[in-house]
């Protein structure tokens, strides 16, 4: 059985934690973002500290306790620090353009794939082939990598398409005569 919702939270300077009824809030220098607690889950919030207490009585309570406890640890690392998914775009013509909120993407296609970006969340070019998708919501910032992504997944056999840095793609050897 998994010990997350054991581990306290540490709260960094500058970040400010409310509980309001079952709504946390968690406010820094890159945003403020909310999470809505289940009853069986406490917070016992100390300077600095925050600690999880759950309902023993209660089913599923401890696992929603470590479901709590890894949302509000992405809350303060998200407001201080942020999340960052860098992309790759690979084969022959892919590039990318970013103009305030809308990315435009040269995939292969015979036209280009325009994505507005959501609120919340930003995108930069450091190179034509790099997308850094940037943001203080872990979920959110996830989602706008993936639906990036999804655009032109990358295939098996000369690896081409849009891909997160870190992934490895299967690749397949070539038919053979």
């Amino acid at each position: 059985m998994s010990r997350v919702a054991n581990a306290p939270i540490t709260v960094p300077a500058g970040v400010d934690v409310n509980l309001d009824g079952n709504t946390m809030r968690v406010k820094g220098k890159l945003g403020e973002l909310t999470f809505g607690l289940h009853e069986a889950v406490e917070l016992d919030i100390e300077p600095g500290l925050i600690k999880i207490k759950w309902n023993e009585g209660t089913k599923n309570a401890k696992a929603f306790a470590g479901t709590a406890r890894a949302s509000i640890n992405n809350m303060v690392i998200g407001v201080s620090e942020g999340f960052v998914k860098k992309m790759l775009l690979v084969g022959v013509g892919y590039r990318a353009q970013v103009k305030d909120n809308l990315l435009t993407l040269a995939l292969g296609y015979s036209n280009p794939v325009e994505y507005i970006v959501p609120e919340g969340v930003t995108v930069e070019l450091p190179t034509q082939t790099e997308l850094l998708v940037k943001g203080s919501d872990k979920q959110k910032v996830g989602q706008v990598a993936s639906e990036i992504r999804s655009f032109r997944p990358p295939e098996p056999y000369k690896g081409k398409g849009v891909r997160i840095a870190d992934e490895y793609v299967a690749r397949k050897e070539a038919k053979k005569k």
